[in-house]
């Protein structure tokens, strides 16, 4: 099956955006860079593209210059965290500079939405009781980061 790999379009940030990201998750880094050249004068010297890879994922940031459009959630990256302190390390870093927004959503500095998610969270909502799986949804609902603790506390509480 050929390879997937995630194109994301900026005007100028292409670059800056791959360091950003390389800098947050171990063990990512950046392939390659290709360099406007004399062909386009204005932007000569700049990315137009660069090739990055976060842990086993490679994306393409690309310089394409301004558009009529911009980033939106409808097009998003999950991070699947294995506990608290990745949900708190990816969080606090791809939000600073960023916006929170509800349920585990947020969109970073350059405008690219992601959904920081633990993997607890997936759990409780597979959970085999009905009872538990829509109390730790109800939970969900009232945060922007998840907290593990909170979603188990709501879940194991009987009285909601």
């Amino acid at each position: 099956m050929p390879k997937q790999i995630p194109c994301l379009w900026f005007d100028t940030e292409g670059e800056e955006a791959a360091r950003f990201y390389t800098s947050i998750w171990p063990d990512s880094e950046i392939l390659g860079a290709l360099r406007y050249g004399s062909e386009n004068p204005e932007r000569e010297g700049q990315a137009m593209t660069v090739h990055f890879r976060l842990g086993d994922t490679e994306y393409v940031a690309l310089n394409g210059g301004p558009a009529d459009w911009h980033f939106s959630e409808a097009v998003s990256f999950q991070v699947m965290c294995a506990d608290q302190a990745e949900v708190d390390h990816y969080w606090d870093r791809l939000t600073d500079g960023g916006q929170e927004a509800p349920c585990g959503w947020l969109k970073d500095r350059f405008g690219v939405s992601w959904q920081v998610v633990p993997v607890r969270l997936m759990e409780l909502q597979n959970d085999h009781d009905p009872g538990r799986r829509r109390r730790a949804v109800e939970e969900m609902f009232t945060m922007t980061k998840i907290v593990i603790a909170d979603l188990e506390r709501a879940a194991d509480s009987v009285s909601a």
